[in-house]
């Protein structure tokens, strides 16, 4: 009896759609919205211009920020009488600073299959291309407005040795850089812009040329991906272990996972020697 209830339950899909060029949508996304009873959509009018492009009709249903908490109610209980919905965002692949977790949490909750429609994703998409290190990263989203969190985000972020990334409005952008050249330094970055539309580009250099660049523009617009470049960044938390021996400075890396190689480039760098006299103490 149980298997047969479950059998009965809708399944929940989370559609990745294009985050500028319609074209960037995989025929599985396409049968699936086709498909489904229900399509979520966080803006349905921007839905419905994408949606026609292909020659698809569905009911939409408008699930956004603001209405998560109510509307995830009303799609699980759509889902319980055995509705199929699809969970589409403006751009790109839902959940990732978009809605889509929550209704995730409580369809496990009840026990339906949640399942993912692969396809466009703008933090990856600007990491392939950005030329900073891509095996080691850590996605940040949109940055806290509140002055105490979004202290606390950038204080976290420095300690980071690796690629960073982040999400930003064009209205933001400016000041998103300059409390990063404050908390964090003068590091190199890339700035995607646009990604996939018509006026993508993508711009690299240390924080402030980038601050000066964009200070030359009468308007700043579009979406933006910033990439931080903190690979074997020397921050003021590694200033502290500057003057300890370089064995004290072995442990310490390793203890945060660098490997020995990146390790040794460290502690030459902290030390201001060749560093192959640091290699030789090792071997």
């Amino acid at each position: 009896m149980k298997g047969k209830v479950l059998n009965m339950l809708g399944k929940l899909y989370l559609v990745a759609t294009p985050i500028g060029n319609l074209e960037d949508i995989t025929f599985r996304a396409i049968n699936t919205l086709k498909e489904v009873d229900i399509i979520a959509a966080e803006d349905t009018r921007h839905t419905l211009k994408l949606l026609n492009h292909y020659e698809i009709s569905k009911p939409l249903i408008s699930y956004h920020r603001h209405n998560e908490d109510v509307k995830s109610d009303v799609l699980i209980s759509k889902l319980l009488e055995g509705q199929n919905i699809a969970v589409v965002t403006d751009a790109g692949t839902p959940g990732i600073s978009d809605p889509g977790e929550e209704i995730v949490k409580e369809a496990i909750k009840n026990s339906i299959e949640v399942i993912p429609i692969p396809g466009a994703c703008a933090l990856i998409n600007a990491l392939i291309v950005s030329g900073l290190n891509t095996k080691s990263f850590a996605f940040y989203g949109f940055l806290p407005l509140n002055k105490k969190n979004r202290e606390d985000a950038l204080n976290k972020i420095k300690k980071e040795n690796k690629t960073v990334i982040l999400y930003e409005a064009p209205h933001k952008i400016l000041k998103t850089l300059q409390d990063i050249l404050n908390f964090i330094g003068d590091v190199n970055c890339v700035l995607a812009k646009e990604i996939t539309k018509i006026h993508e580009e993508y711009n690299r250099g240390k924080i402030s040329e980038i601050i000066d660049r964009l200070g030359e523009k009468e308007i700043i617009k579009g979406e933006y991906v910033l990439l931080l470049d903190l690979n074997l960044c020397i921050t003021k938390e590694t200033d502290d272990i500057v003057n300890k021996s370089i064995e004290e400075q072995y442990n310490y890396y390793k203890l945060q996972g660098l490997e020995k190689k990146e390790i040794i480039k460290r502690i030459a760098k902290n030390k201001n020697v060749p560093r192959n006299e640091i290699y030789k103490q090792f071997i």
